[in-house]
């Protein structure tokens, strides 16, 4: 299955605390088409308690047979990149994963451990998307299945309409 790797960096914003209990918090800001002089996990800027940080470059893969979900992105109002981060800590957060496919971004979603963000995809990083789609993207034409009709006399394994009596749940009054 042909593939193409980029390379992106992650910029990540980091809030103080609301409260004194709380501990701040670390959200995927926005995703650079290049890898920065700057080592992983390097504060960048520091302005009134709001941190932004580096923390570092991870491969983009698209694969063939993700062109439709790769199409579906770039046709949507504002293209984005799915970043997947672990932990709170900037100093030594992981970053799971970069994606630009927005089924699979929507699936780390679903992970409670994770911090995902649709961040906007960088322009340089679309063109480059755009021009794997043309060149290995293959439209699948919808086929709806035919149903066959019921036959009355086939034997199945399906549990019976109508229940017999004694598997029935009957509601009985409560005795007081």
């Amino acid at each position: 299955m042909p593939q193409e790797i980029l390379r992106v960096s992650v910029l990540a914003l980091r809030r103080p605390p609301v409260t004194r209990w709380g501990s701040g918090e670390l959200r995927p800001m926005t995703v650079l088409p290049q890898e920065p002089d700057a080592a992983a996990h390097t504060l960048l800027r520091s302005e009134d308690g709001v941190e932004t940080w580096y923390l570092g470059g991870r491969d983009l893969v698209l694969y063939s047979g993700d062109t439709s979900h790769h199409l579906d992105n770039l046709r949507a109002q504002r293209p984005s990149i799915w970043v997947a981060l672990r932990g709170q800590d900037p100093t030594c957060a992981e970053i799971v994963n970069v994606t630009a496919d927005p089924y699979e971004g929507e699936g780390y979603a679903s992970d409670l451990d994770l911090i995902v963000e649709a961040v906007p995809m960088p322009e340089a990083v679309r063109a480059r998307v755009a021009d794997f789609v043309a060149a290995h993207h293959v439209e699948m034409p919808f086929k709806k299945r035919k149903r066959l009709p019921a036959d009355p006399n086939a034997m199945t394994a399906r549990a019976p309409r109508v229940l017999q009596s004694e598997d029935k749940w009957v509601n009985a009054p409560r005795k007081r």
